[in-house]
C-alpha cells in the first residue's frame, strides 16, 4: 500500500494518465448517451457495462499476470455492479494520484480501487459507505521477541519501526512514545521488508491488510503479523476505511450501489469476496462505519 493511499493529509486532484484496460468502446463516458438514458446509471444498464478506476495495487485493484483486472474492489464491483443490471465491468489504469481527477473528467464512472474515506477527499467526490476498515498491525519476526503489540510497546522496547514515506504510522509512533531515533522511513514496503530481514528494525508498522499481502509475497520467511489493532490518539481511534467513489451528480447511482452493498453486509456476503485477497473478519465495517462518519474525520 503506498503512501498516497493511506496519508489522510493528502488528497488525489492530480490527473494520471489513464490507460484503458479494455479495448472496448471509447475511453470517456458518452454524456449524449447519459442525457437520454438519464443519468450514469440508466446509461450503464442500457449499456450493459460500465468502467472503473483502478491504480494498479494489490490487494485493492490490480491487473494479474494474465492482464485481467481483479482485487477486492474490482471483485466486488463485479458482483455488485451485475446485481444492478450491469453485467461488465471494465478497467481503466491511473497512478493514484489521479483516481479523482479522472473520475471528475468522466474518464471512468467509478472509483473501484480501496480508496481511504477522507474529509478532504469527501469535498471532491460521494463515497459509498466502505466495503473494508484499515487497522494498524505489525511484520515482526516469528515469535515476535519484543512483544509488540501497539506503539505503546514499541516505545518500552526501545524497537525500532519501520514506517513508509508520508504515511500516518510515523505520526502515530512518535505520538504514542516511540523515539524520533527509532522511526525508520522507507520508501516502499518491499525496502521496508528488506529492512526488517536485515535487522535493520525490529518491525514494519502497516495496516493489518498491507502487511498480509505483503507477507504473502515473501513464503517461508521468518516473519510473522500481529493482531490488527486500533491506534487511540488524544481519546480517538484512528483507522481508515476503503469504499468507492462516485462523482457527486451520480447519487442514483451511488444510492443502488449503497443498497446492494448493504445487502452483502446483512447477507454475510461481503467476506467471501474480499477474503481472497488477504481480508478477515477482522477488516469488515461496523454498523456505523458509514461514508458519513468517516467524512467527518
Amino acid at each position: 500500500m503506498t503512501s498516497s493511499r493511506r496519508d489522510f493529509l493528502r488528497t488525489a486532484a492530480m490527473l494520471g494518465a489513464a490507460v484503458p484496460l479494455t479495448a472496448a468502446g471509447c475511453s470517456t463516458t458518452d454524456p449524449q448517451a447519459e442525457r437520454r438514458g438519464g443519468g450514469t446509471l440508466a446509461r450503464a444498464r442500457q449499456e450493459g457495462r460500465i468502467r472503473v478506476g483502478f491504480a494498479n495495487e494489490a490487494p485493492y485493484g490490480f491487473t494479474d499476470k494474465d492482464g485481467k483486472l481483479t482485487g477486492e474492489a474490482p471483485e466486488l464491483a463485479r458482483v455488485v455492479f451485475k446485481e444492478l443490471g450491469i453485467p461488465t465491468v471494465e478497467g481503466v489504469q491511473v497512478a493514484f494520484g489521479g483516481l479523482i481527477g479522472g473520475l471528475q473528467a468522466k474518464r471512468f464512472d467509478v472509483v473501484s480501487a480501496g480508496m481511504f474515506i477522507t474529509p478532504e477527499r469527501c469535498g471532491a467526490v460521494a463515497f459509498s459507505d466502505p466495503e473494508y476498515v484499515a487497522k494498524s498491525a505489525f511484520l515482526v519476526p516469528k515469535g515476535n521477541p519484543k512483544k509488540i503489540r501497539k506503539f505503546e510497546d514499541a516505545a518500552r522496547a526501545n524497537a525500532r519501526i519501520g514506517v513508509l514515506t508520508g504515511a500516518v504510522e510515523g505520526d502515530y509512533a512518535a505520538k504514542l512514545g516511540v523515539g524520533k531515533d527509532n522511526v525508520k522511513t522507507f520508501d516502499s514496503a518491499p525496502n521496508a521488508f528488506e529492512g526488517l530481514k536485515a535487522g535493520r528494525i525490529d518491525a514494519i508498522s502497516l495496516t493489518r491488510i498491507s502487511l498480509a499481502d505483503l507477507l504473502s509475497k515473501h513464503q517461508g520467511e521468518p516473519f510473522e503479523v500481529t493482531d490488527p489493532f486500533t491506534p487511540v490518539i488524544d481519546g480517538k481511534e484512528r483507522f481508515g476505511a476503503g469504499a468507492f467513489a462516485f462523482r457527486k451528480a451520480d447519487a442514483d447511482l451511488l444510492k443502488a450501489f449503497n443498497d446492494k452493498l448493504t445487502e452483502l453486509k446483512t447477507g454475510k456476503r461481503l467476506l467471501p469476496v474480499l477474503r481472497p485477497f488477504g481480508f478477515t473478519e477482522a477488516d469488515l465495517p461496523g454498523p456505523d462505519d458509514t461514508a458519513a462518519k468517516f467524512c467527518q474525520g
